[in-house]
C-alpha cells in the first residue's frame, strides 16, 4: 500500500522560496508535493487544459464530462482534487457549477519550480 502524505492546508498560495535558490525544508517540499500530486493524473491534466483554453474561461462540469469521457460524479471527484490543491475555483449556478483555473496558484507554482520561467 502507498504511504499517504499527511494533510496540509494547501488551498493558499505557494509561500516559499525556488527549489533552486536552497535547499528546501520539510514543510516547503511537503507544500509544493501535495500540490504536484494533485496534477500528477492524466484526468486533471486533461481537465487543466480545457479550463486554461475556454474560451470563457469557465466550463461546466457537464461539459467538462462529456470532453474526457468520463462520468459527472468521476469528474466532480477530480475537480475537488484540483480545488483542495487550489489549482481550481468552482461556483454554483442553479444545478450547474462552472470551474475555472486558479492561475495565480499555477504562476507561484511556476515561480517554485523556475523562477526564470516565462519572462
Amino acid at each position: 500500500m502507498p504511504k499517504t502524505l499527511p494533510v496540509v492546508d494547501i488551498t493558499a498560495p505557494i509561500c516559499c522560496t525556488p527549489v533552486s535558490a536552497a535547499p528546501m525544508n520539510t514543510a516547503a517540499a511537503l507544500e509544493v508535493a501535495l500540490r504536484l500530486k494533485a496534477l500528477a493524473d492524466p484526468t486533471r491534466i486533461q481537465l487543466m487544459s480545457i479550463l486554461l483554453t475556454a474560451e470563457d474561461g469557465e466550463v461546466c462540469t457537464c461539459d467538462l464530462a462529456d470532453a474526457v469521457g468520463l462520468a459527472e460524479s468521476t469528474v466532480s471527484h477530480h475537480l475537488g482534487q484540483l480545488r483542495k490543491a487550489g489549482m481550481v475555483d468552482s461556483t454554483r449556478r442553479g444545478m450547474n457549477v462552472y470551474h475555472r483555473v486558479h492561475t495565480e496558484a499555477l504562476d507561484a507554482l511556476r515561480a517554485v519550480l523556475d523562477p526564470n520561467c516565462c519572462r
